[in-house]
């Protein structure tokens, strides 16, 4: 493994675990119901997962080979409309991804 790709890895990592910790340490989540730090910290989760989809879904569009990502997608915002279950729905869109990508070839 080169370095580079280490330090960045510790990097980010080290990033996501201080936005996970400190809030929580010195209680930055109990301020006010509608203030700016209680809506900036309820942002930061969809906004890494949005950040992550993206990141993780564009070479699969750059390639052409969207029906794995299509599939999962949908299946997983089907079963959490019908459920409202994170963990069914991220098994659905992992098995629908597998489904879609064994299609593919």
């Amino acid at each position: 493994m080169r370095w580079e790709v280490l330090a960045l890895a510790l990097v980010v990592g080290a990033a996501n675990w201080g936005f996970r910790y400190l809030p929580i340490r010195f209680g930055l989540g109990s301020g006010a119901e509608g203030g700016v730090l209680a809506r900036f910290l309820a942002a930061v989760g969809p906004a890494a997962i949005a950040t992550l989809f993206f990141a993780s879904a564009l070479p699969f569009v750059a390639a052409g080979a969207v029906l794995a990502p299509a599939l999962g997608t949908a299946a997983v915002l089907a079963v959490w409309v019908w459920r409202r279950s994170v963990v069914l729905a991220t098994l659905a869109g992992a098995v629908a991804y597998a489904g879609g990508f064994a299609l593919s070839g």
